[in-house]
């Protein structure tokens, strides 16, 4: 009788701890659901505009492809386009330089890092200035890019007209002379680029424990040595960070120059999305286009790749 009064108690036990894990699947079950249409609005997006395009581009890198005529008329060559790409001196000068624009990064930090500092511990209304700085990023960079062309003008902008003023007699042409277009839109990213970067350091240095900056002080360690020891190790996630996104920024960029030079005068601002939208929409090479897509995405990753094994030497989490 106890035997038998012992296996229902087990038999029930058993069963409650089967429903218990049945409700607990079933609740599982419906959180992950929750979950996956929480996120499903996302990942559709980056399939649909990401992915896609990445496959799509790959595929038509190997055709003579022009999208006007349709997908009938799509003609497999190979590796035709990328041997066109190595005697493309234009697309080789474009290339050029977007290596050349890398410098804007790290100008960039450290201008956006010197006001950072000097902003977070010797002014005082420190969010009007954050506002001032932020202002041309948050700006339209197509009247950002009018307002420089007036600048620059060769002939009749205040740069030029200060500068005859003070007695040079031929001034730099600037966007119109090939030799100083391209520095021209690198200030112009500069400016642009500053505010944004120097909120995430500023952040970054609001983060920082005061204790170790009075224990520095204590320790009789001067302001500069506390900037070296303390400062930098403790902003080199933020920078890390900021040193990623602007060099892939510099090989995306494409209104600045557009509106600002459009690749001109000879070719000098020239950079391959500039150099892509003329192959894929100006000459309706959608084929050797892509292969300039596939091209600078290889080149983004590498130097991406570079940067995430570099950082375990230099970056302090």
């Amino acid at each position: 009788m106890a035997n038998h009064i012992t296996s229902q108690s087990a038999g029930s036990a058993s069963g409650a701890s089967v429903k218990a894990k049945s409700n607990r699947s079933s609740r599982q079950i419906k959180e992950d659901l929750i979950g996956y249409a929480f996120i499903a609005p996302m990942l559709l997006g980056l399939i649909a505009f990401t992915l896609f395009p990445i496959i799509a581009s790959f595929f038509l890198s190997f055709t003579n492809w022009n999208f006007v005529a349709g997908f009938s008329k799509v003609k497999f060559v190979g590796m035709d386009n990328f041997v066109k790409l190595v005697h493309d001196t234009v697309f080789l000068l474009s290339l050029k330089n977007n290596l050349i624009l890398m410098i804007v990064v790290p100008l960039t930090l450290i201008c956006s890092l010197a006001l950072a500092i000097v902003i977070d511990k010797k002014i005082y209304f420190k969010d009007v200035f954050k506002v001032v700085y932020f202002v041309p990023y948050i700006s339209s960079i197509v009247a950002v890019a009018i307002v420089f062309q007036v600048l620059f003008h060769p002939t009749y902008g205040p740069i030029n007209q200060i500068l005859i003023n003070w007695g040079m007699a031929n001034p730099p042409k600037w966007l119109a002379d090939p030799d100083f277009a391209l520095y021209c839109v690198m200030g112009l990213m500069v400016w642009v680029n500053i505010g944004y970067n120097m909120i995430i350091f500023m952040a970054g240095l609001q983060s920082i424990p005061k204790d170790l900056y009075e224990a520095a002080d204590i320790d009789g360690a001067s302001k500069w040595t506390q900037f070296l020891k303390i400062t930098v190790p403790m902003l080199s996630p933020t920078t890390f960070f900021l040193l990623v996104t602007g060099i892939i920024g510099t090989f995306k960029v494409f209104d600045v120059i557009m509106v600002l030079t459009g690749g001109g005068p000879a070719n000098s601002t020239s950079v391959v999305v500039t150099r892509l939208y003329d192959a894929a929409f100006i000459n309706l090479q959608s084929g050797y286009a892509s292969a300039m897509a596939i091209v600078l995405l290889v080149l983004i990753l590498l130097i991406t790749l570079i940067q995430w094994f570099g950082q375990r030497k230099w970056v302090n989490y």
